[in-house]
């Protein structure tokens, strides 16, 4: 059996272990035998990671002082961080210092700023769900732990919206764990809602949608296109995973280095990869899409030759398109910005 690879040195991005070989064993506890953690209480400023007045450090070395378009928003949901195998709580405690250090260190710091420029940045901290829920035979006993992680940032969501939104657009981004919680909030909150006429666009990365997944709300196929969602899922060129039929194929697979219809992109197209060096590494890959998958040449970055022996580029889905997705969230939140000035 090989270990589990975490991939925190290319990226600084601790996300879900890339399983390899036999299935890893977690600590078998019910979830009625353990304690669940405390709610959050979002009207109080310490319940989120990041708020319009509350930028953290790990997010200021990144975007600096710049806080995005006036006039839209930017609700961020994060990807499983909560993933020690020996374990026994299903839900992660939010006033633990350790997990709050992690999501500002790894999740906020390399994936909410990519979308910083385009809007000001919500970030609730939220009691995510061990990642053995992924894992069978656990993921039936997680289904109440998975619950609360949802109800948690419907909680959020709905607060941000009485306090916070007055009428301005809102961009949902995610990422795994993040976009399986974020599809479910924008069914309830935005498909057929008048809240619809101020959504943006849904990055929902890391996890598959339907093309049908939502009533009214489509698949983006321009560049500068706003309504409708993103998605991608990315593994390495001419590589499929394992479990490709049950979680992959089907699935949306936006092209986000030229954010149309196109099936690939060459390199040179390429607006950058975000390294743990918190550099940005213009033209380092090439894409091509194929049925729920999104293909990726090996980057050109500093130590790339540890990515070579990696097949399954999730833990890199928002990284290796850092800049493609900066500019693209500018380019959509200033489109409806226009449209909404028009009306």
């Amino acid at each position: 059996m090989k270990k589990n690879v975490f991939i925190p040195i290319l990226f600084g991005l601790m996300m879900l272990p890339l399983v390899q070989g036999c299935k890893p064993s977690y600590a078998a506890v019910s979830f009625a035998e353990v304690k669940t953690p405390k709610a959050p209480d979002y009207s109080q400023s310490d319940c989120w990671a990041v708020l319009p007045e509350k930028y953290p450090e790990p997010l200021l070395t990144v975007l600096g002082k710049d806080q995005g378009l006036t006039g839209v928003d930017v609700f961020y949901v994060y990807p499983t961080l909560f993933v020690d195998r020996k374990e026994s709580a299903w839900n992660a405690d939010i006033y633990n210092p350790a997990n709050r250090n992690q999501v500002l260190e790894s999740a906020v710091k390399y994936q909410a700023s990519a979308w910083g420029k385009a809007g000001r940045l919500f970030v609730p901290y939220y009691r995510q769900t061990h990642y053995r829920v992924f894992v069978s035979p656990y993921d039936k006993e997680g289904k109440p732990a998975w619950e609360i992680s949802y109800q948690d940032l419907k909680a959020a969501f709905t607060y941000y919206l009485e306090n916070y939104n007055h009428g301005q657009g809102i961009i949902i981004a995610s990422h795994s764990q993040g976009t399986l919680h974020s599809k479910r909030l924008v069914k309830e909150f935005f498909d057929g809602k008048p809240l619809q006429e101020q959504l943006v666009a849904a990055y929902l990365v890391g996890a598959r949608i339907l093309p049908d997944e939502f009533k009214s709300i489509k698949p983006l196929e321009s560049p500068a296109a706003i309504g409708g969602f993103v998605s991608w899922n990315t593994y390495k060129k001419n590589k499929l995973p394992n479990n490709y039929d049950h979680w992959y194929k089907g699935g949306v697979t936006t092209n986000p280095i030229l954010w149309d219809s196109s099936k690939v992109a060459p390199a040179t197209a390429h607006k950058g990869v975000l390294n743990r060096d918190l550099k940005v590494y213009p033209q380092s890959l090439s894409i091509q899409k194929t049925n729920g998958m999104l293909w990726s040449s090996l980057p050109k970055i500093p130590s790339r030759f540890l990515m070579s022996f990696i097949k399954n580029y999730h833990f890199a889905d928002i990284n290796l398109f850092w800049q493609d997705i900066s500019e693209n969230a500018v380019l959509r939140a200033k489109t409806w910005l226009n449209q909404s000035t028009i009306q």
